[in-house]
């Protein structure tokens, strides 16, 4: 495993190294001027289909360099589609910005491209615009700020997935304000455009939808969204999201005191955020785990993740910090990059084509090692994940074994001096099928085993040896099992709203709302309110 895990970051490292993507700014300019003296030969569509094409592959500095000769270019006020391309090229560069941290940055590419969209009177773009700076003014929990700006961009969109984006972000900006009626509106209609254009961000979706659940204390409900968003990430491989509701569903454990509970899914969302550098939700984990740490009285331990939680703080969560830094080192980046486009607008030099060669063989040497080394990796923790699931079935079945053995030792044993045969058992246990198939005898409430062996015309001894010997249960999970499926029945009744909990509870036999939860719980697995509710969805 360390070997492999050397052989990824050299790779990586020396793949950084070749394509210019280094961390300091001060070292990348030579390579920078071959990537420009290459870059500048496209036209303007190759330029701004090369920019997007890095901008996916988030390759943010290549892409921003290609932008910024999109934007630099001569222009010129009678194409409007060079113009189309500059407002693009203003947009993703603001959300590269956005996304690093760098907001006065992001503000001001947006504002340039929304002045160049009102003077060719573009709406479609604007109402994106409208949408991306909402989102700065919701990091800063300016919710009044940023509710006004997605409402602008509500009035204009021209595209369903913009649509789908905004209202989403109406939402969850809704429920920061405390809103949750509006909240939930925005939401599930986002949801219904979601489900309708088959888009992929329905696992955010759920997770925003949950989490104004659990506003409203209702976390049933949450859960059920939360194990949505869960099912939405996994299709679509998205591990992040997958760490971020783990992470949503331990802090509702919390809330409700099931500390337990909640510190098992911060260490399973730690684990996957680990796995994919999810550095924000591996810090809030962090800070998770040594609250609980405390709780319970481990200071060592609250002090290790509280420590590993302000490392990841300093790098990743002061935005303040990390922009004015950002901020400069942008600057003199595009500073550098500016005076070089100017000269090559001039001289247009043409390095040697050897040289041009090497790189591309370099390149394509250290992807294939990348790729290799990444195989290999993938290769191991999917062989060391099987390995541990075999073992832990493997242990489970021998454990359900023991189980079964000891259970049919215990009823011989209990049994050993009965009088009763093997056919007198099996027509005692049809006879005792019959009765318990009446539903009207078996849900009444005073219903026990002596009145069961009144009806079979025999004893509770041997009734009980019947029920143990026949089915491996005892007499109270054996009526409990019937009753449970009566209620099942009733829940999947066309009006079954009409019922209560109590109601249905009364009706199956159980004198009070709790045992009959308990007993429903331990044989389906949910609680009652659950299965009700999911019974009703699927109508």
């Amino acid at each position: 495993m360390k070997k492999l895990s050397f052989c990824l970051l050299l790779s990586a490292f020396c793949f950084l190294q070749i394509t210019g993507f280094s961390q300091n700014p001060l070292s990348n300019f030579s390579e920078n001027n071959d990537i420009i003296s290459n870059f500048s030969k496209l036209s303007q569509q190759q330029l701004i289909d090369t920019a997007n094409a890095y901008f996916d592959k988030n390759s943010t500095d290549t892409a921003l360099i290609c932008y910024s000769l999109i934007i630099n270019s001569p222009a010129r006020d009678n194409d409007i589609e060079q113009q189309k391309k500059m407002i693009e090229a203003y947009l993703k560069s603001g959300i590269i910005f956005f996304y690093s941290c760098d907001y006065r940055n992001a503000y001001n590419y947006y504002i340039k491209a929304l002045l160049l969209c009102e003077k060719i009177n573009e709406p479609s773009y604007i109402s994106r615009i409208y949408n991306n700076l909402g989102n700065i003014y919701h990091r800063f929990k300016r919710c009044d700020l940023a509710k006004n700006y997605y409402t602008k961009a509500l009035n204009l969109y021209q595209d369903s997935v913009i649509l789908l984006h905004i209202l989403n972000n109406i939402g969850t900006n809704e429920n920061l304000a405390g809103n949750n009626d509006s909240a939930f509106f925005y939401l599930n209609k986002a949801l219904y455009i979601g489900k309708k254009i088959n888009y992929q961000i329905l696992d955010y979706i759920y997770n925003n939808i949950a989490m104004t659940y659990v506003d409203e204390m209702q976390y049933d409900s949450a859960y059920h969204y939360y194990h949505l968003a869960l099912e939405d990430a996994r299709k679509n491989n998205k591990p992040a999201t997958e760490a971020l509701v783990w992470e949503n569903i331990g802090e509702m454990f919390l809330k409700i005191n099931k500390t337990d509970s909640a510190l098992y899914f911060f260490n399973l969302s730690k684990n996957i955020a680990e796995e994919n550098n999810a550095l924000e939700i591996l810090g809030i984990n962090y800070l998770n785990l040594s609250k609980i740490a405390e709780s319970k009285g481990n200071i060592k331990g609250a002090f290790e993740n509280y420590k590993m939680y302000v490392n990841i703080k300093d790098s990743i969560f002061d935005i303040d910090i990390f922009g004015d830094i950002n901020q400069l080192q942008r600057l003199y980046e595009a500073m550098k990059t500016n005076q070089q486009i100017e000269q090559l607008a001039l001289e247009q030099q043409i390095k040697e084509r050897i040289i041009h060669y090497q790189k591309i063989i370099q390149f394509i040497i250290l992807s294939v090692l990348l790729l290799v080394s990444c195989g290999l990796v993938f290769i191991y923790l999917q062989k060391r994940n099987l390995s541990r699931a075999y073992k832990a079935l493997v242990e489970k079945n021998i454990e359900i074994i023991d189980y079964q053995k000891k259970a049919t030792e215990t009823y011989k044993a209990k049994y050993k001096k009965s009088a009763l045969t093997h056919n007198m058992q099996d027509e005692l246990s049809d006879t005792i099928l019959n009765i318990m198939e009446n539903t009207t005898t078996i849900c009444d409430t005073e219903f026990t085993i002596d009145k069961l062996a009144v009806l079979v015309h025999s004893n509770n001894v041997y009734v009980s040896q019947v029920i143990n010997n026949a089915f491996n249960k005892n007499f109270r999970s054996f009526l409990s099992s019937y009753r449970i499926r009566e209620a099942q029945r009733l829940f999947a009744e066309p009006d079954a709203t009409k019922y209560t909990i109590e109601s249905i509870a009364l009706q199956v036999g159980f004198k009070s709302r709790n045992a009959f939860r308990e007993a429903f719980k331990e044989i389906t697995g949910v609680t009652p309110n659950f299965y009700l509710q999911s019974m009703q969805e699927k109508k």
